[in-house]
């Protein structure tokens, strides 16, 4: 089996504790990776590098695991350009424009859907982003739903079923009749496309009983459970996510003491060497606050109390129109009150928590062989010089791109 050697790195950052310089970045400096069928096989310094096939020399820049954008929507048709513009001149966000791109959605056929969730994937594997999960949610019907779903694992494995996005204008006088249609006919259609079944909780879309409704019968069919939670207001979203054992509750912008509490008592020290985490992942979507002018989650807040953060693009037409993790950090570093360090490890290893996966986000021995390359000498210039491509190379599955 060929093998691939990573050499002359100058910062390596693992999210492996307790390794070179430790922290939870575990950095290492002058180090090596070595690459076989698509793992990683041994990482340590430079120096000491065993022998391969091929080799890339970095020239001393940073490398750092691919990153990992667990929450994204990416199967959609049309753009709402037009809806942002209306909001930097003083509308406020409200959640309504999902309803337009239900309709262009819906009109569009599998290979415009296609070319368009390609095109996204790319994107954001040109900036680093080896796994994304996509949903979907703009179908809202059995067959859209469907066949987003279908369309969408053709990209990544990571795939999780909105058809509790909103309820659909056909619907609007009937939910409880549309909260039936998803947990029959609808989650029959979409369930063999999806790991993940998620409900967008929130004034305006689900309330806690439609919520917890939907996400048992999608439990009861053998799918994880993620919640969009208290991004618009205060609700029950994230306690209610915590009840049901979700992996994630998604943008937590507007946290009650007891949200907070709640995500803090899912903390275990499962003695694997990674250290402690919470059960229940906060993940943070600060290109949505950027889009629609919000104030931005308090992410240190969270991280003092113990919660384990990730952080995601939530890629899509209306809220958030990026595909930019190192976006994504910059904005957390910034906005967040994230320290650089806290960041990367949230985009890297918290996006991997957040999708109960422990083979990627991190480089060890194991590992899926997903690295990124930085133009830079340190993980530090992803916040410190945000915009600038600072992306120079990606290896998924230990393949360049």
């Amino acid at each position: 089996m060929s093998t691939l050697l990573v050499d002359n790195i100058g910062e390596l950052v693992t999210n492996v504790p307790g390794h070179g310089e430790g922290g939870p970045l575990g950095l290492r400096r002058r180090a090596a990776v070595l690459v076989e069928a698509g793992e990683v096989v041994w990482v340590g310094p430079a120096r000491d590098a065993p022998a391969a096939d091929r080799r890339i020399d970095v020239d001393g820049a940073a490398v750092l695991p691919g990153f990992v954008d667990s929450h994204a929507h990416l199967v959609f048709a049309g753009d709402r350009a037009a809806e942002f513009a209306a909001r930097m001149a003083g509308q406020p966000y409200t959640g309504g424009g999902i309803r337009t791109t239900v309709g262009a959605t819906r009109a569009a056929s599998d290979d415009e859907l296609r070319a368009t969730v390609r095109r996204l994937r790319g994107e954001a594997l040109r900036q680093g982003t080896t796994t994304i999960e996509v949903k979907s949610g703009y179908g809202l019907t059995v067959t859209d739903e469907a066949r987003s779903l279908r369309i969408a694992a053709e990209v990544t494995d990571e795939t999780t079923f909105l058809g509790a996005h909103v309820v659909p204008a056909e619907y609007a006088d009937r939910p409880d009749d549309y909260v039936g249609l998803v947990c029959g006919p609808m989650l029959a259609a979409a369930a063999p496309y999806a790991r993940w079944v998620d409900v967008f909780c929130e004034r305006g879309a689900f309330d806690a009983d439609h919520t917890r409704a939907i996400l048992t019968c999608g439990q009861a069919v053998g799918l994880g459970v993620r919640v969009h939670a208290n991004q618009l207001a205060p609700g029950p979203g994230v306690r209610l996510g915590v009840e049901l054992g979700a992996a994630s509750v998604d943008h937590c912008t507007h946290l009650t003491d007891a949200d907070v509490d709640a995500l803090a008592s899912t903390r275990v020290d499962p003695g694997d060497g990674d250290g402690p985490h919470t059960t229940t992942v906060a993940t943070l979507l600060p290109g949505a606050e950027f889009s629609t002018r919000s104030p931005y989650p308090d992410a240190r807040r969270l991280l003092d109390a113990g919660v384990t953060v990730a952080l995601a693009t939530d890629c899509n037409p209306g809220s958030s129109y990026t595909s930019s993790m190192p976006f994504c950090v910059a904005l957390a570093v910034r906005e967040m009150r994230m320290t650089p360090a806290e960041a990367v490890w949230a985009a890297t290893a918290g996006g991997a928590r957040a999708l109960r996966r422990d083979d990627i986000g991190v480089l060890r021995p194991g590992a899926r062989a997903d690295l990124v390359v930085l133009d830079a000498p340190s993980h530090l210039h992803l916040a410190y010089r945000p915009g600038v491509p600072l992306i120079r190379q990606v290896l998924h599955n230990g393949v360049p791109q």
